[in-house]
């Protein structure tokens, strides 16, 4: 699509991804022309990740069906261009600041610097390599992420492998063992440093279980043998409170392929660049229950704000997003008489938003538990008062937890309210 840039777009998206589209259409929806939205991608095409997701399981909440990757994001591709909404892509953004200054490079335009009345940040994320780990051996051929694994075997048909061992379950190691698996290639294990899988339940069972794939628990990689290419790694059980390898329970495992699915991180030097308060823990912004960050006028959504298992729950922060900077774009910064602490109590690892201006209007909170629990209650206080409580069989790390507070829940002078376990 043609770009042509006014001399000051109302709002920037940064990223073509499900998070941007979502945020760009809902913008559009709620008054933003389209000719003064502009959407940056820095990949050949819109879709994001999701291009190369050619597995089943998006779109159960929003669209009520099961669809591919490429499906879900082609409907939401075809509503950007149906709107006319203009975006670019191929380009990389190289910086924002506090006064909503945007500078990117492109092939199409070349160097550029824009000022946006808004921004939303929907950059996504990036797999944790190898490096992060310090695993000792050396550093030979047939060491993959699993989402690149995935991009080679998806989109560029290239085989990876033939006998793979993958450090992680996170989701995209899980689909990748059972993907890998239908390509020929034999999966020997799965190993998992924690106690517990970092995957949905339903992957566990899809993907592993279904294919006879076992998952080790407990479990990581301590050397990786081979000098050209791998040809062995040695896997240690780990101690489950201090995650130290135990001496003397070292197994070698013949391989020719290891896959590190070992945590997703959001993408955010752009954010920080920009002055923008962080939460340690989530690796995102902190923002209100609009995805307002600290800085006034941008917005954070997606796996940039927070990593998320379900594309559906991407796509309504992203709808959040994209309404809220349209509100600000035409009705200038909310104001409000009060603001609220949204804090993690006991078995709670994060909340999302992390704060709140009080408003007569319902707020949905997306948390992680920081263990397994088995028959619980998620307990939602209000300045120490339990206003709710909900009932839970189980809850995982792995798997995000929604809440809705209805306004009426809402005290107007509250000041904390926190999200607890209670066994």
């Amino acid at each position: 699509m043609e770009i042509k840039f006014n001399s000051k777009i109302k709002l920037i998206v940064i990223g073509g991804g499900p998070a941007g589209l979502a945020a760009a259409l809902e913008a559009n929806r709620n008054g933003v022309a389209a000719e003064d939205i502009l959407i940056i991608e820095r990949d050949r095409e819109l879709g994001g990740i999701l291009n190369q997701c050619i597995h089943a399981g998006f779109g159960l909440h929003i669209f009520g069906e099961e669809l591919t990757g490429p499906e879900y994001a082609e409907r939401f591709i075809k509503q950007v261009e149906e709107s006319k909404i203009p975006y670019i892509t191929d380009s990389m953004v190289l910086s924002i600041n506090e006064s909503r200054s945007v500078s990117f490079v492109s092939p199409q335009t070349g160097f550029m610097r824009v000022n946006a009345g808004a921004i939303v940040i929907a950059c996504g994320c990036r797999e944790r390599p190898k490096g992060a780990l310090n695993i000792a051996g050396s550093r030979p051929s047939g060491i993959f992420t699993a989402g690149s694994a995935q991009r080679f075997v998806n989109i560029e048909n290239c085989k990876i492998g033939n006998k793979i061992v993958i450090l992680g379950s996170g989701d995209i190691g899980l689909i990748m063992a059972r993907r890998l698996t239908l390509e020929g290639a034999e999966v020997l294990r799965v190993c998992e440093l924690m106690p517990y899988s970092g995957g949905l339940a339903r992957n566990i069972a899809q993907c592993l279980d279904d294919f006879g794939i076992p998952l080790y628990l407990s479990h990581t990689v301590t050397h990786i043998h081979g000098k050209d290419r791998v040809e062995g790694v040695t896997i240690s059980q780990v101690e489950k409170e201090t995650l130290r390898p135990i001496k003397g329970t070292e197994e070698y495992v013949e391989c020719d392929t290891l896959l590190l699915s070992v945590g997703l991180i959001p993408e955010n030097e752009l954010t920080r660049d920009a002055g923008i308060k962080m939460d340690r823990i989530t690796g995102g912004a902190v923002v209100n229950q609009h995805c307002e960050t600290s800085v006034e006028g941008i917005f954070a959504c997606g796996n940039a704000l927070q990593v998320h298992d379900l594309v559906d729950f991407v796509t309504m922060e992203a709808y959040s997003a994209g309404k809220a900077a349209a509100d600000y774009i035409n009705n200038g910064t909310r104001k409000s008489s009060s603001v609220c602490i949204i804090e993690a109590g006991n078995g709670v690892r994060y909340v999302v938003p992390q704060n709140m201006n009080i408003e007569s209007e319902s707020v949905s909170l997306y948390m992680r538990v920081s263990n397994i629990y088995r028959n619980v209650k998620l307990i939602v206080k209000i300045d120490g008062e339990v206003i709710r409580k909900i009932s839970k069989n189980i809850v995982t790390p792995g798997e995000m937890e929604k809440i809705e507070l209805k306004a009426g829940l809402i005290n107007p002078d509250c000041k904390i309210i926190q999200i607890s376990v209670e066994e």
